[in-house]
């Protein structure tokens, strides 16, 4: 079964991501391409797990980085998961297969001194860029939503009668998140600025040119605003997200909820951002227990 099989079942029944397509389609063409150039073979279905290994063996050569690879992968075992599930194959050549090992990464949050900062830094925003970037701050800050998501906003995402947001998650599943009065206030005063402008469209985030926000940007105006309040390497969407969810666990909200908030399939996926509540937790723990360090 060809890949465009594969790649139309995602699309149409699993519903992935434009991004999340593309990246599959191009490793398992990446793939095929390594196989007919090496082994002259045509067909994924009948392949033994040496050739993938071979593949394995090339990408690590070719300095790729052991977290892309195990993406690699795992993109070529959900196309065999396709193959099982469709009855083309009788056993995944990836059944007994074990990921490389990687260095697990720990973002940095935010602190909250920082977030502060930088919104304290727009108090004289009046110009539709300044007023637009503090609410896509604030939004992100406040919701924890992804930058994909920020971007696919809508202007009747925002409904202030109720005072939330509706937000597109992964595989199109919606979730509402409640806004502060903080940031519906922002909101109020994005909608005037947004009005002088000629937008082309029904996107609720838009550039000075009237067309739909692009990712590329969402990350230069928060790496140019952070820059200046924060010495962290990375600064990013994500770390704001991150510095959501552990400032909310740190406050005290259970991780179930925090799980909710980010949309979340698992408590797994959300218990990554625990790390930096447990050093808090820890801080806390050994400054008020009897036997603390505080009181030696």
């Amino acid at each position: 079964m060809s890949i465009l099989h594969f790649i139309e079942y995602i699309n149409y029944e699993k519903k992935y991501s434009p991004y999340t397509i593309t990246a599959y389609k191009n490793d398992l063409e990446t793939f095929l391409n390594f196989c007919e150039n090496k082994f002259n073979e045509k067909d994924l279905s009948i392949l033994p797990y040496s050739i993938i290994r071979s593949w394995i063996v090339d990408l690590v050569e070719s300095n790729i980085s052991n977290r892309t690879i195990n993406r690699k992968i795992s993109s070529l075992k959900s196309y065999y998961n396709f193959l099982l599930k469709t009855k083309q194959i009788n056993q995944s050549p990836l059944y007994k297969h074990q990921a490389l090992k990687i260095q697990k990464k720990i973002n940095v949050p935010f602190s909250q001194k920082e977030i502060v900062e930088v919104l304290q830094g727009f108090n004289d925003a009046e110009d539709f860029e300044s007023v637009r970037d503090k609410l896509l701050i604030e939004l992100l800050y406040t919701t924890g939503m992804r930058r994909s998501e920020l971007i696919g906003l809508k202007n009747t995402s925002i409904d202030l009668s109720q005072s939330i947001v509706k937000v597109i998650g992964k595989r199109n599943k919606e979730r509402q998140i409640p806004l502060l009065n903080s940031v519906i206030k922002s909101i109020e005063t994005y909608r005037v600025e947004k009005m002088k402008i000629n937008s082309k469209g029904d996107d609720f985030f838009i550039t000075i040119k009237g067309n739909k926000m692009y990712p590329t940007l969402v990350y230069r105006i928060i790496n140019e605003y952070f820059s200046k309040v924060s010495l962290k390497v990375k600064k990013s969407p994500h770390v704001i997200r991150h510095s959501f969810a552990t400032h909310l666990l740190n406050e005290g909200a259970d991780l179930n909820s925090v799980k909710e908030l980010l949309g979340h399939a698992s408590l797994a996926s959300t218990q990554v951002y625990t790390h930096s509540s447990l050093k808090d937790l820890k801080i806390t723990y050994n400054h008020a227990h009897p036997r603390g360090s505080k009181n030696n």
